[in-house]
């Protein structure tokens, strides 16, 4: 299978080959144009987040794809679902705002919560951080599609499921190719 799509390439003049270098090129400079153009609309460095665990059960469950928008001059709302990075771990979280800290000079400080753990999370913020701030914030969540995000855990959690993906996708390719 894998020899009969080497061949493929072989047969391929210079043109040929360089027209699908180029075809790559395109599908992956659009994806990450795509990528950019949903920063700068929703406000956030990430958009789209995967729930990774189980925390926010039954509201979100493992695997759900969520969007995500940040604009600046929304306030944090007690009750609304936020992803947040803390200083130290690489993946963001997604919880719930349990309750909020207002001070007079206009800072907000809030504490989170899974829907589905028992205590807050400051035991997941930083050492000796009691609660997160704006700038703590990736997101927050607007909308989910359920479950699209299991490829991308299957792939992270069973490193040979990307291979099984990429030889369908070869085969695909091989099957429909003209």
């Amino acid at each position: 299978m894998l020899e009969s799509l080497f061949d493929d390439v072989r047969r391929m003049n210079k043109r040929q080959f360089m027209y699908q270098v180029l075809s790559f090129g395109m599908i992956v400079s659009s994806a990450l144009m795509i990528w950019k153009g949903l920063m700068v609309v929703t406000g956030s460095e990430s958009p789209i987040v995967v729930v990774l665990s189980g925390s926010m059960e039954p509201a979100f469950h493992r695997g759900d794809l969520l969007f995500l928008t940040n604009y600046p001059e929304e306030p944090v709302r007690v009750g609304e679902i936020v992803v947040f990075k803390v200083e130290g771990r690489d993946i963001p979280i997604v919880h719930r705002v349990l309750k909020l800290h207002e001070k007079n000079n206009g800072t907000v400080k809030f504490l989170t919560k899974g829907d589905n753990n028992s205590v807050d999370d400051r035991g997941l913020y930083a050492q000796g951080q009691l609660w997160l701030t704006k700038k703590d914030v990736v997101g927050r969540a607007r909308g989910f599609l359920p479950y699209v995000g299991m490829v991308t855990i299957y792939m992270n959690e069973y490193p040979k499921f990307k291979f099984a993906v990429l030889a369908c996708l070869a085969i695909y390719v091989l099957v429909h190719r003209e």
